[in-house]
């Protein structure tokens, strides 16, 4: 170094300080990527189906009912939902897949253990958006058939309902039937302002207006007694309809707290979603002064009057959300109430019109808490009244956050699983019909191992995700082209396996503990104007590292409120159990370990955290990734012969193109930034050491490909004096099944 000028011997110094010495800069180059691609049409059966958790058919011994605040099979024994959302909007995809595909794309889903599927937007009109099968077959988006107006549904697109149900039912997958999605309505139907209420736009004016109520109930009818000739039943009657959702995020509240009752949506300022028409605001500030006039007395009215500065006589008006840390404490209690009473009374009646006069046997969802920055506490309040809570969470949504691209392993207390924690009440089963790490994300391996080891540790019902997508007709290729598809996503979709075992089958404990907190009904009105600041729980005071390390329920709403809590933890945040550890992001990067009797994991910056469990140790090159270790069998991974291992990086799309910022590929899926086929991952490149595997004589690796197919030779693990040491990476791959001979 000494023959160099100085400035370049500072510069190669300053090198070797950022990047370690010689040899360890060498394992920290950039890992190549290489193709790998997800190919549900070859795949057969393998030595690493999980379809062994699935009970077929669905629903054989009857309905799925709840027993203890948790769902039940009819003979009381646990069930939980491991699921699927299927849409039909997405590139060369079907929510309604030709007859000649069901059957596959039904074992497909049971092989990976998914035992539900959410039916989403079955509500959009059957033309919209229609693809054509191979033969160039129309081939149907949603039910309605769509014309002078949406009251018929498509005899074919039901056909295929239908006979998809029949086929998953086969399987042990259980359907999940949502009413009001993205519906929108014809000339004919005879429903005011019929243009502004259009897919999402519909959401909060649907709680009032005697036609569109009128509507939504005639839709149910028609669907729900509509009779399979497949399963020989009317889908009121079908065991295998585990739960029926009335409409899909939908709060009156939320609109309340958003703005977005000012009644501005007319033709000039078409924004759907933003607010109501001038004809709904005008109905629902009638139905305020009916509400007041009926629930309040002539003593309170002058009062609210007075507080509102209008003469006696005149409307009470309702509330702006820039008024809202001003208004006196009864008046803005007064029309919380209101709002709250309105979404009980849709979703009660709708409950009440789907079991008691229609005679639906399956479970009732309201509604799901999708809007962790809005309290929860009103809608909540309402929709625990039905018979499963549920809940949505997306990491870093690209219409709300503007894609980031960060890894949640460094943000604990603003993960998905803090987030999802909020919404789960005492004695009442608790379902995720929608989360995400939406496309593209370097960190999206962290997402399913976390929400599965934290959802049972949570001990929640139920979990989908948004979304799988059945490919259909022409036009589609072997890549990811849309923000939420998983159907073939390299990465999420061979850790769905290794989830339905952490989650379906309960590897992680339940909580030992379970922290409640209670408020009053004051409070309840009163979060509606907390700052955002206090988001997700809108509970000032209350620890948000609770869901880490315990249970976390809500117990009541018209109680005795929690007093403080006593925030006593710092990272890592160990569960109760000593199962999960979430350790510090300082100052390499946060790392969760899972470790069970049967799955055990590290999730995060590895490379740089030396933490380890008891069955494996890693010296990878990547500096993140998701390793998993299950026994696919009853017993303990120490004592199995037959393991699934998942080892999990980073991926992309055949040129794909991150923007300046690495925070999207080009401008969005329609752009070519996205790239095409084949997708490619960043395979999980070192070294593996198994260890503690009571007489294990030889271990074998089988590296698989994107069908469950063997990929070349086994990979013969080495005995070391630590245990038996595998090199990962070559071939390239995200899952292996593992042989242990003993």
């Amino acid at each position: 170094m000494k023959s160099l000028p100085l400035c370049a011997r500072l510069a190669v110094v300053a090198v070797m300080l950022l990047t370690g010495c010689a040899s360890d800069h060498q394992s920290r180059q950039p890992i190549a990527f290489k193709p790998f691609s997800v190919d549900h049409q070859d795949r057969t059966n393998s030595g690493v189906d999980v379809s062994f958790l699935l009970d077929a058919p669905a629903g054989k011994e009857g309905f799925i009912r709840v027993q203890d605040g948790h769902l039940v099979k009819p003979d009381g024994t646990r069930f939980r939902i491991w699921g699927v959302n299927l849409t039909g909007w997405t590139r060369g995809s079907t929510l309604l897949p030709p007859k000649e595909q069901a059957p596959l794309w039904a074992a497909e889903m049971a092989r990976f253990g998914i035992n539900c599927v959410r039916f989403h937007f079955l509500d959009m009109p059957s033309q919209e958006g229609a693809l054509t099968n191979e033969s160039g077959r129309r081939m149907p988006t949603g039910l309605i058939k769509f014309g002078k107006t949406s009251q018929e549904l498509d005899p074919e697109a039901l056909d295929r309902l239908d006979f998809f149900i029949s086929e998953l039912k086969k399987q042990g997958i259980y359907a999940n039937l949502n009413l009001n999605v993205g519906r929108h309505y014809a000339e004919g139907d005879d429903v005011p302002d019929y243009k502004f209420i259009q897919r999402a736009a519909t959401k909060g004016m649907t709680f009032l207006g005697d036609r569109l109520l009128a509507l939504q109930r005639d839709y149910a009818r028609k669907l729900l007694t509509h009779y399979n000739p497949y399963t020989q039943s009317e889908y009121r009657n079908e065991p295998a309809v585990a739960c029926v959702e009335i409409a899909n995020e939908n709060s009156l509240v939320e609109f309340w707290c958003r703005n977005w009752l000012q009644g501005q949506l007319t033709q000039k300022h078409p924004a759907p979603q933003l607010d109501f028409s001038p004809y709904y605001e005008k109905v629902l500030s009638g139905m305020y002064q009916d509400w007041l006039a009926k629930h309040r007395t002539p003593e309170q009215l002058a009062q609210l009057r007075k507080l509102a500065g209008v003469k006696a006589g005149e409307p009470i008006p309702r509330t702006k959300r820039q008024d809202f840390r001003d208004c006196p404490a009864e008046l803005f209690h007064t029309e919380a109430e209101f709002y709250m009473s309105v979404e009980q009374d849709f979703f009660l009646g709708m409950k009440s019109y789907l079991q008691n006069e229609l005679g639906v046997k399956s479970l009732v969802v309201g509604t799901a808490d999708h809007t962790y920055w809005i309290p929860n506490q009103p809608l909540i309040h309402t929709t625990s009244q039905m018979d499963i809570v549920d809940g949505h969470v997306y990491w870093e949504h690209p219409a709300i956050t503007g894609h980031r691209n960060t890894p949640m392993v460094n943000a604990p207390l603003d993960s998905t699983i803090v987030r999802l924690s909020r919404s789960a009440v005492a004695g009442k089963p608790f379902t995720v019909s929608e989360v995400n790490h939406p496309n593209p994300n370097d960190y999206c391996a962290e997402m399913i191992p976390l929400l599965a080891a934290y959802g049972a540790f949570q001990d929640w019902d139920g979990i989908y995700f948004y979304t799988f997508e059945p490919k259909a007709g022409k036009g589609w290729q072997p890549f990811v082209a849309d923000y939420f598809d998983i159907s073939l996503d390299p990465v999420k979709m061979m850790q769905i396996s290794a989830g339905a075992l952490l989650f379906s089958r309960s590897d992680v404990a339940p909580a030992k503990r379970v922290v409640t907190r209670t408020f009053s009904t004051e409070q309840v009105y009163e979060a509606c104007r907390l700052p955002e600041s206090e988001r997700p729980y809108f509970t000032p005071g209350f620890p948000l590292s609770i869901p880490l390390r315990y249970g976390s329920r809500i117990g009541c709403f018209d109680c005795e409120p929690t007093r403080t809590f006593v925030d006593d933890s710092k990272p890592p945040y160990a569960s109760d159990t000593g199962e999960l550890v979430w350790h510090d992001s300082k100052p390499a990067g946060g790392v969760v370990t899972i470790e069970t009797e049967r799955t055990q994991g590290l999730i995060g910056f590895i490379r740089d955290n030396p933490v380890e469990v008891r069955h494996i140790k890693a010296e990878v090159k990547n500096d993140f990734c998701a390793i998993t270790l299950s026994s696919l069998t009853p017993e303990p991974i120490w004592k199995s012969t037959n393991l699934l291992l998942t080892a999990c990086s980073r991926w992309q799309n055949t040129g794909s193109k991150w923007n300046a910022r690495r925070t999207m590929w080009g401008d969005g899926p329609e752009t070519k930034g996205w790239g095409t086929g084949p997708t490619l991952i960043e395979p999980v490149t070192g070294w593996l050491t198994l260890r503690d595997l009571d007489g294990a004589v030889r271990v074998e690796l089988i590296p698989l490909n994107g069908a469950a197919r063997p990929i070349g030779k086994p990979i013969r693990a080495k005995l070391v004096e630590e245990g038996f040491e595998i090199p990962l990476g070559d071939p390239a791959t995200t899952w292996y099944l593992v042989r242990v001979t003993k």
